[in-house]
């Protein structure tokens, strides 16, 4: 999406702007006043590219250029222990607090700065601010062509609907805020609202935005690249629908909130396929390139990507620097599967290999021996996502320079383990985003995937088996993701309890380092069963492509328990919020 930048003042949010001047009603001193603003259609349109500019990068964009996958137990990120001023270090060390957040760090930023506690907090609420002024002053806007003014009226709907879910995601609810305030607002007076309530208005946004018939299915242009549609509506709604029925948020196990998500979400999933999304064909493939745009585009998986704007480096390219594999190129290792994760995918059959772990620190796992899983050989004959996401010791990664290159990360090889930030201290490398055939990090056009179908068909199948167990319905949307990665049906005669689990493995493999762990292992509320440490497989190189390896701890962290599972508020906005309680357990 192209962004222009109106000479606007734009910096106050919603919460911070506890002043009783409006900063966007500007005197006329040269600049342009909001009135101004919506007397022209071009300025109303560009207004919207504002709005834009508050979403965080994703993918990449956490202190310093990692990934929200090593806060959670899906990676181990390669900077702790060697760099313990980082971010996910000190996250690991349990230094979250309500004046300091290690993951509301930009990526770009080195040491502690307590200017960016909030920030994405403060662009989440000036996202949701900039489309109530938007909102509240397009009727006076005059456009040559009203189907236009339409349509970026669902957009900017669909826009506050992603902010608040974004916000409440982290923080739990929020004020449900609909219009600007007025210069004379008592922000002291102004009270939190439920998550429930919160989703019901972000539903209440997405159903509108989806209800208009010139809000567009898909972007088809490249300087249109970046911008929502009515298939963001859709993914929006689904996930805050998921969440606020799920156990953090639905703590008295409302049905009814189970029973809702299934039913809007089944027609978020008719309604997409309807509109020719589709998986796309190749899992591995999927991730090594940006979507093309076109009415019947190659890519009909991708519901919305992140656009890189601002300056900062392509997504690829930190992929191929800041996740590296040390002999192929780039700054260090990055966020490194765990082992946890690794264990979690089937064999190719369908079998479950590791059922779960004797001891407390994950050194001692349950085989299940009718499963085939050979200990010595534990990468043999797994899911071919496994294949498409993780780099193991001795895994083929193909020519470079014309000779075939081998993963050496056992002991003392070329890729070691260790605990160098240059190198894997758990045995793996990344391999999900990175086509190995790139070997320049400036080749790479890989955007991060922020929304797509197979998530839906995953939040369909958990939400309809919650409502009303393991249903036909169930079985083959879970089936139809994994038919795409060549793994077999599941298997028949689940019960529901069976079927949340293998609902649960699904969503962990298949949407591996897509920044939805975290939070699930909240919302499901089993942080404390899983982010107590992580480990890996240390190998001893004993002869030619002969190994022997022993399960080792990688990281322990202090970051699992209960007032963990939301993120504390920052100090400076209960200062000026005296009816806010702070989170649980901080």
């Amino acid at each position: 999406m192209k962004r222009i930048t109106l000479n606007i003042l734009l910096i106050a949010t919603v919460l911070i702007g506890a002043c009783r001047k409006d900063p966007l009603d500007l005197m006329p001193d040269g600049r342009i006043t909001i009135d101004q603003v919506f007397t022209d259609e071009m300025m109303a349109s560009e207004y919207v590219n504002t709005i834009y500019a508050n979403m965080q990068h994703y993918g990449t964009a956490y202190n310093y250029w990692t990934m929200l996958a090593g806060y959670s137990d899906e990676a181990h990120d390669n900077d702790f222990p060697q760099d313990m001023g980082r971010a996910p270090s000190r996250w690991y060390n349990g230094e979250l607090r309500p004046n300091w957040n290690p993951m509301d760090i930009p990526a770009s930023v080195g040491a502690y700065d307590p200017t960016t506690n909030g920030f994405y907090y403060r662009n989440g609420w000036k996202g949701i601010r900039q489309s109530n002024v938007f909102l509240a002053n397009i009727d006076k806007t005059v456009f040559t062509n009203p189907t236009v003014k339409a349509r970026l009226i669902a957009e900017v709907k669909t826009l506050r609907a992603f902010f608040y879910l974004e916000l409440i995601k982290m923080y739990g609810g929020m004020p449900v805020v609909d219009k600007p305030f007025t210069v004379d607002f008592k922000f002291e007076t102004l009270p939190r609202q439920s998550f429930k309530e919160c989703v019901d208005f972000i539903k209440q946004n997405c159903d509108q935005a989806i209800a208009e018939s010139n809000f567009p299915w898909r972007i088809t242009t490249e300087p249109e690249r970046g911008r929502f549609t009515k298939a963001v509506a859709h993914a929006v709604r689904s996930q805050a629908l998921l969440f606020g029925a799920s156990p953090l948020w639905n703590p008295e196990g409302d049905a009814g909130r189970w029973t809702l998500a299934a039913a809007d979400i089944k027609q978020s999933l008719q309604a997409l396929t309807d509109a020719g999304y589709q998986l796309y064909p190749e899992y591995e493939a999927f991730f090594y390139g940006r979507s093309d745009l076109s009415p019947s585009p190659g890519d009909k998986e991708t519901i919305y990507e992140v656009k890189t704007f601002g300056g900062t480096p392509e997504f690829s390219h930190l992929m191929f620097r800041m996740h590296a594999i040390p002999t192929l190129g780039g700054d260090k290792a990055g966020c490194s599967p765990s082992q946890e994760l690794v264990d979690a995918y089937e064999m190719a059959d369908g079998q479950i290999p590791i059922l779960g772990y004797q001891d407390d620190d994950h050194l001692q796992p349950v085989i299940n021996t009718a499963s085939g899983y050979d200990e010595k050989h534990p990468y043999l004959n797994r899911d071919p996502r496994f294949y498409a996401t993780v780099w193991y010791n001795d895994a083929l990664y193909g020519d470079v320079n014309g000779k075939p290159y081998r993963i050496q990360s056992y002991v003392g090889g070329a890729d070691g383990i260790s605990n160098l930030m240059q190198r894997t201290h758990n045995g793996y490398y990344l391999r999900k985003f990175r086509n190995p055939k790139q070997l320049d990090p400036n080749t790479g056009t890989a955007l991060f995937k922020k929304y797509r179908l197979g998530e839906i068909y995953l939040n369909y199948a958990e939400a309809a088996n919650e409502a009303a167990g393991p249903t036909s319905d169930v079985y083959d949307a879970v089936n139809a993701v994994r038919a795409r990665a060549k793994m077999p049906q599941l298997p028949a005669g689940l019960n529901k309890e069976a079927m949340r689990e293998r609902i649960r493995r699904e969503r962990r493999v298949e949407m591996s380092f897509e920044e939805q762990r975290i939070w699930d292992v909240r919302r499901w509320k089993i942080l404390g069963q899983t982010d107590k440490l992580t480990t890996g497989i240390e190998w001893t190189k004993t002869g030619e492509g002969q190994f022997t390896g022993k399960r080792v701890v990688a990281g322990r962290r202090k970051s699992w328990a209960d007032n963990y599972l939301i993120i504390p508020i920052p100090t400076s906005e209960l200062t000026l919020m005296p009816l806010w309680e702070q989170n649980p357990g901080w």
